[in-house]
C-alpha cells in the first residue's frame, strides 16, 4: 500500500485554508516529500508526520512555490533534527535555484547540518527498492526540467495456498522459499517448482504524480492505468486562454487525461482562490466522474488492484 498525504493544496500563493504545494508519499518505511512550497514544515507538524526519516525529497519543477520551504526546512535541521543525508532530487535548474537558496541563504558559508547530495534526474527509474520504484517523466510546465512522478509497488505473483496444501507443502519456511523464487525438496523427495505454487504476475499499486503542467499531450501513455492521478488544475476553462499563457491546465484538460489514461481516481491539486472549488469539481466531474479536489491534510491509501 502507498499512502499519500497533501501538505499543500493551493496555487501559487497560500490561501486562508490551502499552503502552498507539498505531498508526502510513504511506502512501508520509506518517505519522500514532493515538493516544498513556503511553510511546508509547519503543515508537516500539523499533519503530526514530524520530521523522522525525511530525508528524500522529490522537486516537480523549480518555481518557488514549489520550493521556497526547503530554506526553512534546512535550518531546522541544522539546529534540531539529526538526519545524516538528505537527498534533492530534481532537474538541472531547479537544483541551481536549490542549491542558491541552501549555500547563498540559509547556510552563507557555514557547513551544512547534514550531507546534502543533489541527485539531477532523467527520464526513467531514479530510486528502487526490491518491491518498489520510482519512475520519472518528463512535464511541460515554464521552463526547463519539469517532471512527474509514477511511485509504485513492482508486479508480484501471489500464493496459491490452495495448491500449496495439495501437494502438501506445510506452512513455514518451504512456503517463504518458494514465493522467493526457490524450488524446495519435500521429505518424501519430490521437488517443487515456485511455478506450480504461483499465480500470475499481478500489478502492483501506482501512484501517478504530475503536479503543474502546461498541456497533457504525451502524458496519457505514461500515467495509463494509475491508481490515483494527482495533477493541477489552476483554471476553469473559460480562461483556457490564461491557462496556456501562463502554462498550466483547467480543470477539464485535466479529467480529460485522467479519462484518456483509465485511471481509478482522479485528484485535482493547485487550486486557485479565483474560483469556487464547487465549480472546479463540477467542470472535471462531467468529464471524470470519480474527481476529488484535495484539500490541505487529506489522506489517501492507494491499494494494489482487487482480483
Amino acid at each position: 500500500m502507498i499512502e499519500l498525504i497533501f501538505l499543500g493544496t493551493s496555487a501559487s500563493a497560500p490561501s486562508i485554508h490551502r499552503g502552498l504545494s507539498a505531498q508526502m508519499v510513504l511506502y512501508q518505511d520509506l518517505r519522500f516529500l514532493v515538493d516544498c512550497g513556503e511553510g511546508t514544515q509547519r503543515q508537516i507538524l500539523q499533519s503530526g508526520l514530524g520530521f523522522k526519516r525525511l530525508n528524500r525529497i522529490l522537486l516537480t519543477h523549480g518555481h518557488l512555490d514549489h520550493i521556497l520551504g526547503l530554506g526553512g526546512l534546512i535550518s531546522t535541521f541544522a539546529r534540531w533534527e539529526t538526519i545524516d543525508q538528505m537527498e534533492i532530487y530534481g532537474g538541472r535548474w531547479a537544483l541551481e535555484r536549490v542549491r542558491d537558496l541552501i549555500y547563498g541563504v540559509v547556510l552563507r558559508g557555514a557547513p551544512p547540518p547534514m550531507d546534502l547530495v543533489f541527485v539531477e534526474i532523467e527520464p526513467g527509474v531514479i530510486f528502487e527498492e526490491e518491491n518498489f520504484e520510482i519512475v520519472a517523466f518528463p512535464v511541460h510546465h515554464r521552463g526547463p526540467g519539469c517532471f512527474g512522478f509514477l511511485f509504485r509497488e513492482k508486479p508480484r505473483r501471489p500464493f496459491l495456498v490452495e495448491k500449496a496444501e495439495a501437494l502438501g507443502i506445510p506452512p513455514g519456511p518451504e512456503r517463504r522459499r518458494l514465493v522467493a523464487g526457490e524450488s524446495i525438496t519435500l521429505p518424501d523427495g519430490r521437488v517443487v517448482h515456485p511455478d506450480q505454487v504461483l499465480g500470475p504476475p499481478r500489478k502492483g499499486a501506482c501512484l501517478a504524480h504530475v503536479g503543474d503542467a502546461a498541456r497533457i499531450n504525451g502524458l496519457a501513455e505514461v500515467v495509463q492505468e494509475a491508481d490515483l492521478l494527482v495533477i493541477e488544475a489552476t483554471y476553469l476553462e473559460r480562461e483556457a486562454d490564461m491557462a496556456r499563457r501562463f502554462g498550466h491546465l483547467t480543470a477539464k484538460q485535466a479529467a480529460t487525461l485522467a479519462l484518456q489514461a483509465n485511471v481509478r481516481q482522479l485528484v485535482l491539486t493547485h487550486i486557485s482562490r479565483r474560483y469556487r472549488e464547487a465549480e472546479i469539481l463540477e467542470e472535471a466531474q462531467q468529464v471524470f466522474p470519480e474527481t476529488i479536489v484535495a484539500h490541505d491534510f487529506d489522506r489517501f491509501q492507494i491499494r494494489r488492484e482487487r482480483k
